[in-house]
């Protein structure tokens, strides 16, 4: 069946730093990610170690960047990756705490969101290397 609806470029920031393995955290989360409905990852960041940023008392991250195509508006997007984020073992804490798995929206095609929950783009990730280095590398016409 062929879907009417175009499927939107969006970049998502992944984060871990609790657990044996932090790759195999970012591998099942980017597995995950593409078995979201009318979803595919289209090419992956390498994986980058980071200091934890904000909450500094923490092990130190692994982070990537993942191209996906998706049919799923923001606001469902956001409720999916929440959901996943879950299902992979994440458990609130604090602000910028450790975490199993962290999904963030950092760009959503050209559209602009500011909805309680929900900033499109991501009103931080110009100030986070962790962020900018994988999508430069990625996609480095969009990260200047």
């Amino acid at each position: 069946m062929t879907q009417s609806i175009p499927a939107e470029r969006v970049f998502i920031g992944l984060g871990t730093n609790l657990g044996e393995d932090l790759e195999r955290n970012l591998r099942k989360a980017l597995d995950a990610i593409g078995t979201l409905p009318g979803t595919e990852v289209v090419c992956v960041s390498s994986f980058l170690s980071t200091e934890p940023w904000g909450a500094t008392d923490q092990p130190r991250f692994l982070n990537a960047v993942a191209e996906i195509r998706t049919r799923l508006e923001p606001l469902a997007l956001l409720e999916e990756l929440k959901r996943l984020e879950s299902e992979l073992g994440r458990v609130p804490t604090y602000q910028w705490g450790p975490r199993a798995i962290d999904f963030d929206i950092i760009l959503y095609g050209q559209r602009v969101v500011d909805l309680p929950g929900l900033r499109i783009p991501h009103p931080r990730y110009r100030e986070r290397e962790f962020v900018m280095q994988p999508l430069r590398e990625i996609a480095p016409e969009l990260a200047g």
